[in-house]
């Protein structure tokens, strides 16, 4: 074996060469990748939750920092603001991905951490990237750690933990939720990128149109990845020198719109939940944009149907009893043509739900009367009222004293139908149900003389 005599002539090459592959590898990152915040100083956005004198800069401030959820869209900083909290608190740092993680690598980590403890050495600050993808039985194995403070968990997820992760893990860590980046932080973060020599594109000339930087950070609906993305592929696509970034260059960069939305997840409840409230709140222009989200993200159709079907009993009702009808037409139109040209059903139907006027009367009907029968002693269904059409029924008085309805001028019999005194259906002053409640005034009134006085259950 040959020892070199000066053993550093030996190291200070091979640090070297480690120092051009890091190089290397920075430069092969993408732009998004290079130009993510170093400090917390230049973290974009979640002031809500980051800025001067809220929770998770109190925390870090403090050195208090727990088990942590972050959740929300792509591209928001959750991975990035996990690396940050990591340097901000000293901790040692492990990431996992639960898509390529398991329980084995999982345990090998909060071994670590707890040895690491146990020596008196730091904490470990734990990131799990997609942490919902974890089974219920790899989230339990985190807990006894969290909850004995051997590891900082940080989780990241797109979707809803209250919904995703499990009860016991999210009753243990603080929730933070991430909103998609402003225009103006997207714009600031494409400029500095542009300025940037070390990091960003700041070596190659760049002429901006202010209106490219403004439709990127438009299109890429807050996702700060996105927008960098396809700043690169302009700029680095363009032959011209200097660069002429154009608007037409920046749509030419994004191509299609990508639509974020998760028919299974939080993104469906929430859209289909602005759609419902925009229609009871009587707005068609924002029913029809939530309708369009819908459709573009690839809602299932048939799903919109059966919403819009039940909004019309539950949210229009008896003022308009055209409104189910429409819905119910809508329904069968949408089965038999299919996309595209459905939408166009969909469409009139959001409109006219929405402009329809509104009556929740028979939703709190039925409601009142269902508690009724749960909470309240069953009434007996009056003798009269009884199936009188078997042999023997008369013996025991069933229809008997019961009055043909048809047979009174009006159509409407002075008889008792419930026994009790209630009125569940209270029409409203809109639409249709203004007349209905002028006919029930009258009905009531000639039932009324057939009512016992006692009160209902």
């Amino acid at each position: 074996m040959l020892h070199h005599p000066n053993p550093k002539a030996v190291i200070e090459p091979m640090s070297l060469f480690a120092a051009e592959e890091q190089e290397n590898r920075q430069q092969a990152m993408p732009l998004a990748a290079r130009m993510r915040p170093r400090t917390l100083e230049e973290f974009a956005g979640q002031q809500q939750f980051l800025g001067e004198g809220k929770l998770l800069r109190r925390l870090i401030k403090a050195d208090r920092l727990t088990a942590v959820l972050f959740f929300g869209p792509p591209g928001t900083g959750k991975t990035t603001l996990a690396h940050l909290l990591a340097n901000s608190t000293d901790r040692r740092f492990r990431q996992l991905n639960a898509v390529t993680s398991g329980v084995k690598e999982l345990r090998e980590v909060l071994e670590e951490s707890r040895n690491s403890v146990a020596s008196g050495g730091p904490r470990t600050l734990l990131f799990i990237d997609e942490i919902h993808r974890f089974n219920r039985s790899q989230q339990d194995a985190l807990l006894p750690d969290v909850e004995d403070g051997n590891v900082v968990l940080v989780g990241a997820t797109t979707s809803n933990p209250f919904f995703a992760v499990n009860d016991a893990l999210v009753s243990r860590s603080r929730v933070f939720e991430f909103e998609p980046l402003s225009e103006e932080d997207v714009v600031g973060l494409l400029r500095e990128a542009l300025a940037d020599s070390e990091r960003g594109l700041g070596d190659t000339p760049v002429e901006v149109e202010p209106q490219a930087l403004e439709f990127l950070a438009t299109t890429c609906d807050g996702d700060a990845r996105r927008a960098l993305s396809a700043l690169e592929i302009a700029v680095l696509s363009s032959d011209e020198r200097p660069v002429q970034f154009t608007l037409e260059l920046a749509a030419e960069s994004v191509q299609r719109k990508a639509i974020r939305y998760d028919a299974s997840g939080d993104s469906h409840y929430d859209a289909i939940s602005a759609l419902i409230k925009s229609i009871r709140g009587s707005d068609p222009d924002a029913g029809l944009y939530w309708l369009a989200r819908m459709i573009e993200g690839g809602e299932d159709i048939r799903f919109l149907c059966r919403r819009l079907v039940i909004l019309a009993s539950e949210d229009v009702g008896n003022a308009d009893p055209q409104a189910l009808m429409l819905a119910v037409a809508t329904m069968q139109a949408c089965e038999f043509v299919g996309l595209p040209e459905c939408q166009l059903s969909l469409s009139q139907c959001v409109t006219y739900l929405a402009c329809a006027p509104k009556s929740n009367a028979a939703t709190v009907a039925i409601g009142e009367a269902r508690a009724d029968v749960r909470e309240g002693r069953l009434i007996p269904v009056p003798m009269h009222l009884r199936d009188g059409h078997y042999a023997g029924s008369k013996r025991l008085g069933h229809g008997q004293g019961y009055e043909y309805a048809h047979n009174s001028e009006d159509g409407i019999a002075s008889q008792d139908y419930l026994g009790v005194e209630k009125d569940y259906y209270r029409p409203v002053d809109r639409g249709f149900e203004v007349e209905l409640a002028e006919r029930l005034d009258t009905i009531r009134e000639k039932l009324a003389t057939a009512k016992p006085t006692s009160e209902g259950p």
